[in-house]
């Protein structure tokens, strides 16, 4: 077993950032990811009650009960309003870049973009199950990191249950789809997925192997 002596609070191995659905070219996006304090009022501003009457367009790829169908989108339900929103902005604005999703952020405006992140966020969270092959690999990297190549605690950034941190905007990774999570560890590691702070998922994930990214996706899919 690899294990870190330490968790770092604010590093992470893992960051899934949702909603992708399909491969990018990094270099193609211009825009910067949204600062922290751009999205501290969501959680008290956004209407949920609006969010869930705007939300059906969602339902088709996210479930209607913000559980996804297919098991390479993620799931929404229990998500953090404060990652939701902000991942809505840099659809928006090109920082985190795919077609699909600009096309169906480009007519919401902010408030629009809050009122879904708080309906989302006080959905119930899925619970999902993890397979017995490379549980013991996943869990390991998850609690202890990869001290030889210099990879943290995933849960230092996303908690030891998976639930994320809302006040960093740490989404949450618990009961998600273990095939999101392998394509967003795969993306963050070819860089074409490039809104995280500071690198660090990007920086996590290009020290991963395939063993251990298919490792850490089935972990996290069962954690609740």
């Amino acid at each position: 077993m690899r294990k870190s002596l330490f968790v770092l609070s604010l590093c992470t191995v893992l960051s899934t950032p949702f909603w992708q659905a399909g491969s990018v070219n990094a270099s193609e996006a211009k825009a910067e990811p949204v600062a922290a304090g751009d999205v501290a009022s969501t959680l008290t501003h956004g209407d949920a009650a609006a969010g869930k009457a705007a939300s059906a367009v969602c339902g088709g790829c996210h479930g209607a009960d913000g559980v996804a169908t297919i098991t390479t989108y993620p799931n929404l339900a229990g998500q953090g309003a404060p990652y939701l929103y902000k991942q809505l902005l840099e659809f928006k604005s090109g920082a985190r870049d795919n077609a699909i999703m600009l096309g169906m952020v480009a007519s919401l405006d902010e408030q629009a973009m809050k009122n879904l992140s708080a309906y989302y966020a006080e959905l119930p969270a899925a619970e999902g199950v993890s397979n017995s092959e490379g549980l013991e690999l996943g869990r390991d990297i998850y609690q202890g990191g990869i001290t030889s190549v210099g990879i943290p605690a995933c849960m230092g950034c996303h908690a030891p249950d998976g639930s994320g941190n809302d006040a960093a905007k740490f989404p949450r990774l618990a009961g998600q789809n273990a095939d999101y999570i392998k394509l967003a560890l795969e993306s963050f590691r070819s860089g074409a997925r490039n809104n995280d702070m500071n690198k660090m998922m990007q920086l996590a994930a290009h020290r991963l192997s395939d063993t251990e990214i298919d490792a850490l996706a089935n972990y996290v899919q069962g954690l609740h």
